[in-house]
């Protein structure tokens, strides 16, 4: 399917890297930034900034309107700030990562035994790809014992270069902002929620993050799974894909 013109101009808006970079740290915010923040971030003048900005906001990336950043109010004229707009992009931002979903699924199809449901085999090859990953995670870093909170640090270093754009919510939950399946996971949500439940869970075990487990906790605008620390648990296997509705 082509790209339509509104598809088209947000493209060509991203193609330049410092506006990329700029869009990325205000996305990320959740909250409007002043075109000073932005400046500030990328290291470039403020004027440049809010040259870049409004282009943003010309193609249809943010809006701007005038306020103060959340927490700061000073007297005086209020500043012009920045944040994304609300409705979905649907030009892979934030990024997608269908292919590993596809993969997951080639792999299921191919290695299904006799009797083994198509979605238990899914599930056993997402916690296998997990625990694959956390396991060269862990080989890596050489963490020892890892304890709840540091469990939850990895984690987030790992999930952030695969677009799951993690947010420590508090000091015993990563929350997920993103997730690299959208929309595929609106249109068969008990799938692939099941799916990244069982890729995460499983790749806490690889780690050897066992005060860590990976529960659904669908929420609008986040991916259905986030990251818990407290009890330890016995995580060994694929998770069981309980029904996710977003």
């Amino acid at each position: 399917m082509g790209l339509d013109d509104t598809s088209l101009t947000t493209l060509a808006a991203l193609a330049d890297d410092l506006r990329r970079s700029m869009f990325d740290f205000i996305r990320r915010q959740r909250r409007p930034v002043t075109r000073e923040e932005v400046a500030d971030t990328v290291g470039i003048s403020r004027k440049l900034a809010a040259f870049h900005l409004d282009k943003l906001v010309a193609a249809g990336l943010l809006r701007a309107h005038y306020g103060h950043p959340e927490g700061i109010r000073k007297v005086g004229r209020r500043p012009k700030v920045y944040e994304p707009v609300a409705e979905a992009i649907a030009v892979s931002i934030p990024e997608r990562r269908y292919e590993m979903l596809a993969d997951v699924l080639t792999e299921a199809v191919m290695t299904e035994t006799d009797g083994e449901p198509a979605r238990d085999a899914a599930l056993r090859v997402a916690y296998g790809r997990g625990e694959t990953l956390g396991a060269g995670e862990r080989e890596r870093v050489r963490p020892g014992r890892l304890g709840a909170e540091r469990g939850l640090s990895l984690a987030a270093e790992t999930l952030d270069g695969l677009g799951f754009e993690p947010e420590r919510a508090a000091p015993t939950v990563l929350r997920l902002r993103n997730c690299p399946f959208h929309p595929l996971a609106a249109k068969a949500p008990d799938l692939v929620c099941g799916l990244n439940q069982a890729f995460l869970a499983g790749y806490l075990h690889g780690l050897g993050s066992d005060r860590t487990t990976a529960v659904l906790a669908p929420q609008p605008g986040h991916c259905c799974v986030e990251l818990r620390a407290g009890e330890d648990t016995d995580d060994t296997g694929p998770a069981d894909g309980t029904a996710c509705r977003r």
